[in-house]
């Protein structure tokens, strides 16, 4: 299993990190985190995005800025134009370097309120990302300064939209120590969140008791195990839901619920509304 913490490379000219991906296949599914923001926009792709405990479909235009040590991933499941790549313009930067040009500059007073938003990730209409992709493109072309300029315009420009979406419901705590047993934890997790959980198979990954689990998780996410599946399973209902027309009954199955009944009740717990009230405030 890979491990989940992301080094990323750093650039003897720059004081940030950014990286043109471009897949012929796929985007594969690799949960990760970091200790860098990321701002991502992703082109000529659709599938599933998984940021913290939220799940939700993805489609051309995605933008999404994610906070430090949030685990995230995108998961392809095919392209828009099929004669082209998938493409994720990824943008990283430390929390220290933006927070010390924003507390020297007062005009970037609005892009600290926005990074400090996005310790639960933001996610931004795909519009937005639509009309912003020739000047992300742009930016791996200009020399260093203006790659700077380029970017802190990019934020500026996000930070006043009126509107974006708070994706995951739990944000990493900054805990001291060795985050192995967490992440294995957190892996298992969003790879088999659609198949029967148990708690001594999961307590056997993280190597503790079942006591000892339930402390480590708590600490790590501020949820509990039972809650951040459930937030997992729920949030791929609601991309099915939007975006298929698959039977109600089916979708629960495939999201890890036998019981429909049960799928009902932790929807409507979790979303305040039915699947079928959710599905319908789509159609219309």
């Amino acid at each position: 299993m890979r491990p989940l913490l992301e080094h990323l490379p750093a650039s003897p000219d720059s004081s940030w990190s950014m990286l043109n991906r471009r897949l012929d296949d796929a985007i594969p599914f690799e949960w990760h985190h970091h200790p860098e923001f990321e701002l991502t926009l992703t082109l000529n792709s659709r599938g599933q995005r998984f940021i913290g405990n939220h799940v939700a479909g993805y489609g051309h235009g995605d933008l999404v800025l994610i906070g430090p040590n949030l685990p995230h991933t995108w998961a392809s499941r095919e392209k828009i134009d099929a004669s082209g790549p998938h493409v994720a313009l990824v943008f990283w930067f430390r929390r220290d370097w933006i927070e010390a040009l924003a507390a020297g500059s007062v005009e970037l007073a609005p892009v600290l309120r926005l990074v400090r938003d996005a310790a639960t990730g933001l996610a931004f209409d795909a519009a937005l990302g639509r009309s912003m992709a020739t000047d992300f493109e742009a930016m791996f072309s200009h020399p260093p300064a203006r790659r700077l300029l380029g970017l802190l315009d990019i934020l500026v420009r996000l930070a006043g939209v009126d509107r974006c979406q708070p994706l995951s419901s739990v944000v990493p705590q900054d805990v001291e120590g060795d985050r192995s047993r967490i992440d294995r934890v957190l892996t298992h997790l969003h790879r088999h969140y659609h198949e029967p959980v148990r708690m001594a198979q999961i307590a056997e990954i993280a190597a503790l008791s079942e006591s000892g689990l339930h402390r480590l998780f708590k600490r790590h996410t501020q949820a509990g195990v039972g809650d951040y599946l459930a937030g997992l399973r729920i949030g791929e209902a609601c991309a099915r839901l939007s975006g298929t027309a698959q039977p109600i009954r089916h979708i629960a199955g495939d999201v890890g619920y036998a019981s429909l009944a049960n799928f009902n009740r932790q929807f409507l717990r979790l979303r305040g509304m039915t699947p079928r009230a959710y599905r319908a405030s789509f159609q219309r």
